[in-house]
């Protein structure tokens, strides 16, 4: 039986918290840093990840200050919450929450990097009630359609305020419906549940299929795992099914959707309370309608965290999450694993952070996504000390189908090595990364500079050379 969790400590406050100045790293991580990643012998430099950066694009900007939680009429100053998609013709949809006004914005870049719209379109418009954590769809064609999920804080007379809405765009994202929700229940909606007075918001996830049949899923507060569907392209849902955190069963977190080439739905999570809680999966082979027996996939003696899966053109998942050998909220590695679709079973992880992992204190909750010929890539987020926000982001690739993977890259645009940090203030389930058919790299990053300036940041891409 596993050893539940006993914690009591939350996130602190920024001004509780040890601000970095500017060059912080100090000379000794700098000059490690710089040996790891840019002074590789030659055998190794044919293996590094070499990647050509456009000019970074400021997606918005806000001051930063955050007081105190008063529910719905906390006063907090900042943007933040930044997730991202890409057509295969170049155009970067992204997603974002603007805390001061408590809403979801919207805004497309161009190949060219210009904004496609004068002004960010408002999603969610509802100024009274703190929206954040979005995810994104964008559908390559003309018109171009765009599908985001996100975490609405309503209190429905429950303990905790969750609920998950929905919205969509038939004109490239210049005007969106009325938000649907999707879970309508007072349990508190889009909450990770670690322990009892700490979680991660954005335990949500959607994905869509080749036929254009839409599933989302989300994770409420007292642990149950919720899924549902639309056939009509985002016009309605089903009523949300049980999949898995029933009565006795520990509370779900983090659950990650991913859709294959033949229309199979996958799905795969984490749990809370408890010291070593393992990785869960099930799929479904008629679009949603039912799901298997779920199953545990990873089984280890440490604390495996923000699972993320992807399914390429051959059928194969790869599956990328974080491990805390500790526990949660410990030091963490990333880790892959992959598995035929129909094979019921993941080869043995392994480490694939490892070049970031002795240099940085932790590095966790990774970012996967394919490009047109199955090439794998994996962003994953980068932290100095444990009880600090992440201060970057690190970029792997696979061209070989997971086998190997290429010494990692630190990406430009983090506030490291100067003051502020990355990351959203609500819980790290995110996605930064999306990647077109032709291999183009669109990543999204969030900058907060305490009492200065919050940031969103667009980092575009392409890979310069393949190991």
């Amino acid at each position: 039986m596993k050893r539940k969790l006993s914690f009591s400590g939350l996130k602190m406050p920024w001004r509780a918290r040890r601000r970095p100045q500017a060059g912080w790293m100090g000379p000794k991580l700098a000059v490690l840093l710089a040996a790891t990643l840019y002074a590789m012998p030659g055998s190794a430099r044919a293996h590094s990840l070499q990647v050509t950066w456009d000019k970074q694009i400021e997606v918005a900007r806000g001051k930063a200050f955050r007081g105190p939680w008063m529910m719905n009429e906390s006063v907090w100053r900042f943007v933040d919450d930044p997730t991202v998609a890409i057509t295969d013709e170049g155009n970067a949809g992204v997603a974002w929450a603007d805390h001061s006004r408590k809403d979801i914005f919207f805004q497309v870049f161009g190949p060219d990097g210009k904004a496609r719209f004068s002004e960010p379109v408002n999603i969610s418009r509802s100024p009274r009630i703190f929206s954040w954590l979005p995810r994104v769809i964008m559908t390559s064609g003309d018109p171009e359609e765009v599908f985001v999920l996100w975490q609405e804080i309503i209190f429905s007379g429950g303990t905790h305020g969750g609920e998950i809405l929905f919205s969509r765009s038939a004109d490239g994202g210049k005007t969106f419906s009325e938000p649907l929700n999707l879970s309508n229940t007072p349990a508190g909606a889009g909450k990770g549940r670690l322990f009892a007075d700490f979680w991660f918001n954005g335990s949500l996830d959607l994905a869509v299929s080749p036929s254009g049949v839409l599933y989302a899923a989300w994770t409420e507060y007292e642990g149950p795992l919720r899924f549902s569907r639309s056939t009509d392209g985002g016009r309605s849902f089903s009523a949300p099914a049980l999949i898995a955190g029933g009565p006795g069963e520990p509370p779900v977190r983090g659950p990650s959707l991913a859709v294959g080439p033949g229309g199979k739905v996958h799905l795969v999570w984490t749990v809370g309370e408890e010291m070593g809680a393992d990785l869960h999966y099930t799929v479904s082979t008629n679009q949603g309608g039912t799901f298997e027996k779920p199953r545990t996939i990873v089984e280890s003696s440490g604390y495996s965290d923000a699972p993320k899966i992807t399914v390429d053109g051959q059928d194969f998942i790869h599956l990328v999450y974080a491990e805390g050998s500790s526990g949660p909220l410990e030091p963490y590695q990333v880790r892959y694993a992959q598995s035929k679709e129909g094979e019921g079973t993941f080869q043995e992880p392994v480490e694939i952070s490892k070049d970031h992992s002795r240099i940085f204190s932790s590095v966790g909750f990774p970012y996967p996504d394919l490009d047109g010929q199955g090439n794998l890539y994996v962003l994953w987020e980068l932290f100095h000390e444990k009880e600090f926000f992440p201060i970057g982001l690190g970029l792997t690739y696979s061209g070989d189908g997971g086998k190997t993977f290429a010494t990692p890259v630190m990406v430009p645009g983090g506030p490291d090595p100067g003051p502020g940090f990355s990351g959203s203030q609500q819980g790290l389930f995110m996605k930064k990364l999306a990647v077109n058919k032709g291999g183009e790299l669109a990543i999204v990053n969030s900058i907060i500079i305490p009492d200065e300036s919050s940031r969103i940041l667009l980092i575009r891409g392409r890979m310069a050379a393949k190991p």
